[in-house]
């Protein structure tokens, strides 16, 4: 290797695990194959069970609550969390640059506890010399609040054939190149806000999934399991039975517009990986595509939220209240609203979350494997990482920065992270715990065991080497194991200063918001 390597990080937004070809998807993700097959495929990577938390523990290699983001952007102090990174923690963005790396985030933030207002929280102030993109967790693909550096963008931004997505992808594209011919090291956080609610993509590319889904989930959760075997990344022999709250597929009313909800997921996310295909092949016009270390995962498993939320509460930034041309949008998941237009607002419920994350348990903002299991990819043959490689050895989202600094000759001193470079050359994953809290969901891994609960239930054991479906639990049978990583897990939560989720959420119900943060 004779230069530091250039840095894409590209996070996708709700993407369950199984969502991927390279994962056993049947979704067209044709970019993304192709990088898998140039690198390595991680079959046990996790990040936290939601979207702030999981920004925080990338940029920082710290965890989330350790600086300052437990559960979203809200500002809670002093019963809770502050809402925004710690000032103290330094970004990976800001340890690039002080390398000589120029950095740029486009896409997603939703690091911010004052978005109406420039101030420490921002991207700009915290390392990124360029920021293109929207500051909420959710928005209009066709009607974004767009920022670009500190000044919020007029309307005529998203005027004429608009869609985020692409947006971002051009402008990606552009800083690209600007730093390609500055001849400096780049880092670019590329944080498509696909495939998060709502459901918006165009007609073309809906149209191409529509006799695809009226398979039904039940059908194809069995073709994503077999497809992840011929894989070599099944993670569990059989297919765990269907969530109880999930109807058989031939028992379900309104077939047709169940499949046309996932035929929009499914477009969105072969929007996001087209914008990934031209970003490489931009590389590779450019010759540096060997020399790039490029990082892909999702920020948690899939969402198996319904519209509107039970707190009834969407901001204008999050939906816009009428289109473009003045039409009012439509809020919800029922058949009068079939989602794809710029005046719906709709997601794809829990049923189709279920598929996203074969062969996995429950969604996102719960700690089982379904809300923390994420696809990851990375290649970098300039620096060792084996083309088609897998790895079925843990990872964590604290990772990506130590990584990404060892690759770049940076400091990663003090993160609670490991790099995975070893691992993705082929050299055994570092032998650790891992830990999870979110909402009082709590979870560790250690080797084959994971401990884990829901807020307010007993804690359940399982072996994930044979059993990462979470089907049988062994708690009764391992008191030992149980009580070993209870106290492991106790002493990590006090390490991390994770706030006791009952004094947290009374908080939340003196203040009428616990609708607006627990599960379903």
């Amino acid at each position: 290797m004779t230069r530091r390597p250039d840095v894409l990080v590209v996070l996708a937004d709700d993407l369950g695990f199984s969502d991927l070809g390279a994962f056993g998807g049947e979704i067209d993700t044709p970019a993304l194959d192709r990088l898998a097959r140039r690198g390595v495929r991680m079959s046990s990577f996790y990040a936290t069970p939601r979207c702030s938390p999981s920004r925080a523990a990338l940029l920082t290699g710290r965890h989330a609550h350790d600086v300052g983001v437990g559960v979203l952007t809200s500002d809670d102090r002093p019963h809770g969390y502050r809402g925004s990174p710690d000032p103290a923690a330094s970004t990976l963005a800001e340890r690039l640059r002080a390398v000589g790396y120029t950095t740029a985030l486009a896409g997603k933030w939703h690091l911010s506890s004052h978005p109406d207002r420039p101030d420490e929280t921002w991207p700009t102030r915290r390392g990124f010399d360029e920021f293109y993109g929207v500051l909420p967790g959710a928005t209009s693909y066709y009607r974004p609040p767009l920022v670009q550096g500190e000044e919020r963008l007029p309307p005529s931004a998203t005027a004429g054939d608009y869609y985020l997505t692409d947006d971002l992808t051009r402008y990606a594209r552009g800083f690209v190149e600007r730093a390609h011919h500055a001849g400096r090291p780049w880092f670019l956080y590329l944080a498509y806000t696909a495939p998060h609610w709502p459901l918006h993509a165009r007609e073309a590319d809906v149209a191409r999934y529509r006799e695809r889904y009226l398979a039904g989930w039940d059908r194809l959760r069995e073709r994503r399991l077999a497809a992840q075997h011929r894989l070599g990344l099944a993670t569990t022999a059989d297919l765990p039975p269907r969530d109880p709250r999930v109807p058989a597929w031939a028992e379900t009313a309104d077939r047709e517009w169940e499949a046309e909800r996932m035929a929009v997921y499914a477009a969105q996310v072969e929007a996001m990986d087209r914008g990934v295909g031209t970003l490489l092949d931009q590389l590779a016009a450019q010759g540096t595509l060997d020399d790039t270390l490029v990082v892909f995962c999702s920020d948690n498993g899939a969402c198996a939220e319904e519209l509107p939320p039970p707190s009834g509460r969407l901001g204008p930034d999050v939906s816009p209240p009428t289109t473009r041309d003045g039409r009012a949008v439509r809020v919800g998941n029922s058949p009068a609203v079939v989602p794809g237009p710029e005046d719906t607002y709709a997601s794809y419920g829990r049923a189709w979350a279920h598929l996203s994350n074969t062969p996995f348990r429950l969604y996102k903002r719960w700690v089982h494997e379904g809300g923390i299991a994420s696809p990851l990819i990375a290649s970098w043959p300039a620096g060792g990482v084996r083309g088609g490689g897998r790895t079925a050895g843990p990872g964590h989202v604290v990772d990506v920065a130590p990584t990404v600094l060892r690759a770049a000759g940076g400091d990663a001193g003090g993160m609670a992270g490991v790099s995975m470079l070893d691992q993705w050359r082929g050299a055994p994953a570092v032998e650790r715990p891992l830990f999870w809290e979110h909402l009082g969901n709590a979870a560790v891994r250690h080797g084959r065991w994971k401990l884990v609960r829901e807020a307010g239930r007993p804690w359940e054991l399982y072996d994930v080497g044979a059993d990462r479906g979470e089907t049988h639990d062994l708690a009764g049978a391992h008191p030992d194991v149980v009580a070993r990583l209870e106290r492991c897990w106790a002493a990590w939560a006090r390490s991390a200063g994770v706030i006791e989720w009952d004094r947290l959420l009374a908080y939340y119900r003196e203040r009428g918001l616990e609708r607006s943060v627990l599960p379903d």
